[in-house]
């Protein structure tokens, strides 16, 4: 039964719910799950193979659910809102009145950066508030790093309890700030290079000279070139001077991060989702977004700051 600022919904309802042990996960998601699919709800699942053994297990019967491979749809936010919103669409199109989906978002505890996925579970507001869905994001306290926490607090409006209540969030953001920078663990060396007001031609060929030392494959050293390149050029045309490009480097990883003095892009969905627009640098930040193997931006005294890492996260 829904309860507290459930009660009666209908459409889009963004909640997260925080367990400590299995059975504190399964008195949240089974009752989730079960309700919708007694009311006839698409009812979607995109969570670790551990949990999804747990719901399988715990469930009678799993007919009407869908589960989809946590680990394919959370590859990376692009793709997830990608995947997403086509379901969605699909679900809304057929005149489905409500959808339903728990899903398990990567983050540190799970081995995954976390600074594009902060951003994603705030652009979830905006990119999926057209649709009738009901999205439960749970998080495991065993594993998730306390800054996460704060982090999934200002992003979800609504927060459901064990105890089966679904409370309005007095902590959520609607405005959906720049998540706190987390630098990578090889910006504490020095950079291996360090440009002033380079062109892209010049921070191409510094990245490239970089990665003949590190163990890529020709994609990612492609794609982190091109990256490279799009940031510094976005610089030069968007942001205010200096430009400054650093890159650091071990034998299986390169981090680039490429930073001006201006306030960079004023909405942080910037990279998140498709666009056509190159004027201002949003086209060649969509297929950073979806090549390299983790984007993070910042604002600081610097200025901003956008960081794209290939290679062993």
């Amino acid at each position: 039964m829904r309860t507290g600022a459930a009660r009666d919904h209908v459409g889009y309802f963004h909640e997260t719910a925080f367990y400590r042990d299995d059975e504190d996960f399964l008195g949240l998601v089974v009752p989730f799950l079960e309700e919708g699919l007694r009311a006839g709800e698409p009812t979607l699942v995109a969570c670790g193979a551990a949990n999804e053994r747990l719901l399988r297990a715990a469930l009678s019967d799993v007919r009407g659910i869908t589960f989809l491979p946590g680990a394919d749809q959370y590859a990376r936010p692009t793709e997830a809102i990608l995947n997403y919103r086509r379901m969605f669409a699909d679900h809304a199109a057929a005149g489905v009145a409500q959808i339903r989906v728990i899903g398990d978002v990567p983050h540190p505890g799970t081995g995954a950066p976390w600074d594009w996925w902060a951003r994603y579970e705030a652009a979830a507001n905006r990119v999926f508030g057209e649709f009738p869905l009901w999205g439960l994001c749970p998080y495991d306290l065993r594993t998730t790093p306390a800054e996460v926490v704060d982090d999934v607090l200002r992003t979800h409006p609504h927060v459901a309890r064990p105890d089966g209540q679904h409370l309005a969030n007095p902590g959520f953001d609607p405005f959906g700030r720049w998540p706190a920078w987390r630098p990578h663990p090889l910006q504490s060396r020095p950079p291996r290079v360090e440009l002033l007001d380079p062109s892209p031609a010049e921070a191409r060929r510094a990245v490239e000279r970089v990665c003949d030392g590190v163990a890529l494959g020709e994609d990612e050293r492609d794609d982190i070139v091109y990256a490279a390149s799009e940031a510094v050029t976005n610089g030069l045309c968007h942001g205010k001077p200096p430009v400054r490009l650093r890159v650091w480097a071990d034998a299986a990883r390169v981090v680039v991060a490429v930073t001006d003095g201006g306030p960079g892009p004023e909405d942080p969905l910037v990279g998140l989702v498709p666009t056509e627009d190159s004027a201002s640098g949003g086209l060649g930040l969509w297929i950073a977004h979806r090549t390299c193997r983790d984007v993070a931006m910042t604002h600081d005294e610097e200025g901003y700051t956008i960081r794209f890492t290939a290679g062993v996260l």
